[in-house]
């Protein structure tokens, strides 16, 4: 009974090619899989910090209805891109959840490497490219100090929820419903957390390259990655706490 597929219970080698815990259902070479990842990380940060900065303009002075506008242009790119590379890649775009892929066993040493480099050189050539869009300097180093301990305790919960979301749906089975759940998950997060979840070190270090709305410090930047790092370890307690076996385990 061993060697059916549960569903409930995915081996290692079937989460190593999931959306977001592994590196692409495609089996691409690694050249290609880290050109997605840049590729796509550089394309959500377009959509970061371009919606602010069009929010900025056309809703000036409207701080709320500014984050709402953010937040659902984040929302409806991080499906996208999801569905776009999910197979390419794994659509990781973040390096907390490649790490997290790496700590759980799903990736190599060598891809969570090349995974992480590809997501922040992305990231931040996707804040230039969003900066000359809408003729801005193509760095101009943001100014918006984003320092409080609340902010750094959102970051971590930001991370983990974020992180947990992920593992449960691929782990129970709905990998499918991956894009829409992050999507969804995200766009809420940037009103139900005081840091409006960034709950990721490359596109945080990528908007320190914007004075814009979505910008952050290059000062402030550092806390936000240190408790995003935390995020991710508590995250891999939870996901063994409530997903504790695979199939591989199982086995008898």
């Amino acid at each position: 009974m061993s060697e059916l597929h549960d569903p409930l219970h995915p081996s290692d080698a079937e989460l190593s090619v999931e959306v977001e815990t592994g590196t692409g259902a495609l089996r691409l070479d690694l050249v290609r899989r880290l050109a997605a990842e840049a590729l796509g990380t550089g394309l959500l940060i377009v959509a970061v910090i371009g919606s602010g900065i069009m929010a900025s303009r056309l809703s000036s002075g409207d701080v709320g209805l500014q984050l709402l506008q953010n937040a659902a242009a984040t929302t409806g790119a991080l499906i996208g891109l999801i569905l776009m590379f999910g197979e390419v890649s794994g659509a990781h775009f973040n390096p907390a959840v490649t790490l997290l892929d790496r700590w759980l066993g799903t990736t190599s040493n060598r891809d969570t490497g090349l995974y992480i480099v590809a997501q922040v050189v992305g990231g931040c050539l996707g804040a230039v490219l969003v900066n000359v869009m809408f003729e801005l300097p193509a760095v101009e180093w943001s100014t918006k100090e984003r320092s409080s301990p609340a902010l750094w305790l959102s970051e971590v919960v930001a991370t983990v929820t974020l992180l947990l979301l992920i593992q449960g749906c691929v782990r129970t089975g709905r990998a499918a419903v991956v894009p829409f759940a992050v999507g969804a998950w995200i766009g809420g997060a940037y009103w139900f957390t005081s840091s409006t979840s960034f709950a990721n070190p490359a596109v945080t270090v990528a908007r320190t390259l914007s004075d814009s709305f979505a910008g952050i410090a290059p000062a402030s930047a550092p806390m936000f990655i240190a408790m995003q790092l935390v995020g991710v370890v508590v995250a891999f307690g939870l996901v063994r706490l409530f997903y504790p076996h695979n199939r591989s385990e199982d086995a008898s």
